[in-house]
């Protein structure tokens, strides 16, 4: 079901009240280091803040990577500003970032894979993209409340997320060779074959890919669909600049470890005892 815009929900409904309470929140709280709270606010940012129910972020299941979604993004990496997503590594003093994002998970769903990989990874930045509204809207509001609930470890803080479309503007937030990692876990099979040039591996996008990952940087997939499968391993082994990195190095990553289960989709197909399909390719250094 496709989630209605505020300015046209029923303003009786509890779906509306809750997505208010939650957009005021998000205003006032996603740009907040939580380890630098003005005294006179401590008080009110002592109580824990609930974590946020799927129920009131309704949104279709998939989005049209095509279509004109009204993004914003900058004009070049350069024009980010990290600062608003990742507040506690930036030094104010300095007016810079004290670290670059360097692990990506692309479609990011409801945000489970960040969360696990937040504590595993803690001197990374890590950086979910996610096209549809809701659900990143329900991944800001999932962090902002791990963020505040845990501000005494300043827990979560390496962990953000946006929306934007990976298919069109990856260039644009990453510098060449930023990347250690890319996740893709679950992506959308666009079964027909009319929609395949919609499929979040080609040779094209590969392409930009290997443009922001770095030498030896890591591309992660996993599907349940064996068709999407062969796929993507089809169009990572003939590219150039990907090799495919054994079952043996598989069995010994800790992100495959993490990625299995994580997610919302990996842990539904566990549920319903289904076959999960795993391939990892590593980036290979630029041809003389």
């Amino acid at each position: 079901m496709k989630a209605k815009p505020l300015s046209i929900a029923d303003p009786s409904s509890k779906r509306y009240a809750y997505r208010i309470s939650k957009e005021e929140n998000r205003k006032q709280s996603k740009h907040v280091a939580f380890d630098n709270i003005d005294e006179e606010d401590t008080k009110s940012n002592d109580k824990k803040i609930d974590l946020p129910k799927k129920k009131f972020y309704r949104q279709r299941a998939h989005s049209n990577p095509f279509s004109d979604h009204q993004l914003e993004y900058p004009l070049n990496p350069d024009a980010m500003d990290w600062s608003k997503l990742y507040p506690y590594y930036y030094d104010s003093d300095k007016k810079e970032m004290t670290k670059n994002v360097t692990i990506a998970d692309i479609g990011c769903g409801f945000g489970g894979l960040l969360v696990d990989l937040s504590p595993a990874f803690p001197e990374d930045l890590i950086l979910g993209m996610e096209i549809r509204v809701q659900v990143t809207n329900y991944v800001e509001d999932r962090i902002i409340a791990l963020r505040n609930n845990h501000k005494a470890e300043n827990k979560y803080q390496n962990i953000s997320v946006l929306r934007g479309n990976a298919m069109k503007f990856l260039p644009n937030f990453f510098h060449k060779a930023q990347l250690s990692k890319m996740f893709f876990c679950f992506p959308d099979p666009h079964f027909k074959q009319r929609k395949h040039k919609a499929r979040i591996i080609t040779n094209t996008l590969l392409s930009e890919y290997a443009y922001v990952l770095k030498e030896g940087g890591v591309v992660y997939t996993i599907t349940d669909v064996e068709d999407l499968h062969h796929w993507m391993v089809k169009h990572l082994e003939e590219h150039p600049l990907f090799e495919r990195l054994s079952k043996d190095w598989e069995s010994q990553d800790k992100c495959v470890t993490i990625m299995r289960n994580s997610t919302e989709e990996g842990k539904k197909v566990e549920r319903k005892k289904g076959a999960k399909y795993i391939a990892c390719f590593k980036r290979l250094p630029n041809p003389i």
